[in-house]
């Protein structure tokens, strides 16, 4: 590494080598070789004059770019394309005539980053199922253990620890479904021509337009895909552009929710996320175990939802059949949302599958709100003994303020319960106060919502990735 410059950290600290490989020079332009080799392959089937020799030729140099040469035609031409149609033919001398035949430059540029693109879904689909697979083991082991619910950040009724768990996961099957969706409307750009009206093709095949769509069929059919864009301008549209960044900033949000919940959940003590042998917390505290993974996901996810804006205004802005302000963007927009988003998931997986439960401490702080969250049981108990409702409430009202000044004004415990038993109107519960006060009495049906949710919405979608289960999320620094 040349520490001397600039290095992208989404590449040296978060992202996956996978990721960063796809969209790497040398994976685009062995792509645009392939469209080159389709191509003129294509043509030769539908009768140009084009010979097997200078297609073998083209096969024989598809994967050894010769970049140094690359680059000094670009810097000779000022033109990416141009200069690797003339570095491929130094290798290809044969085929030079017939490389990039009828096409445009979008040719190879858009319908190679609609693959990168498709890959890199990929990529992060896999991820995605994975996350997904940790969490609802995690979900079904603590599944029965009751936690201390919150709404607007105050204590509400009690949920488990293993419900809490699937509203993550619900939020990562939603984003599952949407990132199928984007791959079943999937489409490449294909064999368009300048404007996409494939005039320059009709020439070649003299108005034979039952040639030039079958020119495209081939041509699509060879590099793996089967939908074209039925019209396009030079590009394919970039609303799709627009539409991946959507659903890639949906994944963002879910994982950036899961972070804020475990920072919270760290700083009550009761769920940590890992936190390694060596690892230090602070340069000043020794004693601090900071939640610097969901920190990072929490940072990182920042980033990838600011983008959609920036693909919507490339979308927006594309006059007519095309202008160029949106490629330098592209370059760095496509690509940086893919490389944050693997690096979130990589720690997601990470967190998901090593987080530590402290039960006791959960047990703590359910006991401390319990009492009130108890009371109208208690009344309802006195009740069934021969209590006068109005009269138990009003009593519990006065006895549960005694009970919260205590805890707040001077710092105690919550003694309501030792104010109700010390009180004969609620003679009649004395007895079975600890039955009434099982916790698991009071989560509904957090946790067979739990198992159902995960065996009919979760498991179908592992299921049909079984595959591809089993990563690891790596956490480089």
């Amino acid at each position: 590494m040349d520490n001397s410059i600039y290095q992208n950290p989404l590449i040296t600290r978060y992202a996956s080598r996978a990721m960063s490989e796809n969209f790497s020079d040398e994976k685009r332009f062995k792509l645009w070789r392939k469209l080159w080799i389709a191509l003129a392959e294509s043509e030769m089937e539908l009768g140009l004059n084009i010979n097997q020799a200078q297609i073998d030729e083209m096969k024989q140099h598809a994967e050894d770019i010769n970049f140094e040469v690359a680059e000094e035609y670009e810097r000779k031409l000022r033109h990416d394309v141009m200069a690797h149609v003339h570095a491929f033919g130094d290798q290809a001398k044969s085929a030079m005539p017939i490389i990039h035949l009828g096409a445009t430059s979008c040719y190879v540029d858009c319908n190679s980053e609609l693959i990168i693109l498709w890959d890199a879904i990929e990529i992060i689909k896999a991820k995605l199922v994975n996350v997904m697979d940790k969490l609802s083991a995690f979900a079904l082991k603590y599944k029965d253990l009751p936690t201390l619910g919150f709404t607007h950040l105050q204590p509400a009724q009690l949920t488990t620890v293993g419900k809490r768990a699937t509203l993550w996961l619900q939020d990562l099957t939603l984003d599952y479904y949407n990132l199928i969706n984007l791959q079943n409307s999937f489409k490449l750009r294909g064999v368009k021509g300048t404007t996409g009206t494939q005039a320059s093709f009709m020439e070649l095949f003299n108005g034979d337009e039952k040639k030039v769509k079958e020119l495209e069929k081939r041509v699509v059919k060879k590099l793996g895909f089967a939908k074209v864009y039925g019209v396009t301008g030079q590009t394919y549209p970039r609303k799709f552009d627009y539409n991946v960044l959507c659903v890639l900033s949906q994944i963002a949000q879910s994982a950036y929710k899961f972070s804020n919940d475990i920072r919270i959940l760290q700083n009550m003590k009761e769920i940590e996320e890992p936190f390694e042998k060596s690892q230090i917390g602070s340069s000043a505290m020794a004693y601090k175990r900071n939640p610097m993974r969901s920190e990072r996901i929490g940072s990182l996810a920042r980033f990838v939802i600011s983008l959609p804006t920036n693909s919507a205004i490339t979308a927006g802005t594309q006059w007519f059949e095309r202008t160029l302000d949106d490629s330098a963007n592209r370059r760095i927009v496509n690509a940086q949302a893919f490389l944050a988003l693997d690096g979130i998931l990589n720690i997601y997986m990470n967190v998901s599958e090593n987080l530590v439960v402290y039960e006791k401490v959960i047990e703590k702080h359910i006991a401390a709100e319990l009492p009130f969250m108890a009371t109208e049981n208690i009344m309802m108990e006195c009740v069934k003994a021969g209590g006068n409702r109005q009269e138990l409430h009003e009593k519990i009202r006065v006895l549960s303020m005694q009970a919260s000044k205590n805890v707040k004004e001077f710092g105690k415990e919550n003694n309501l319960l030792e104010l109700i038993k010390a009180d004969n109107d609620f003679a009649a519960v004395r007895s079975n106060l600890d039955k009434i006060l099982d916790a698991k009495l009071y989560t509904g049906r957090a946790p067979s919502q739990t198992v159902e949710f995960i065996e009919n919405e979760v498991k179908p979608i592992l299921e049909q990735n079984r595959a591809i289960l089993g990563q690891k999320g790596d956490v480089k620094v």
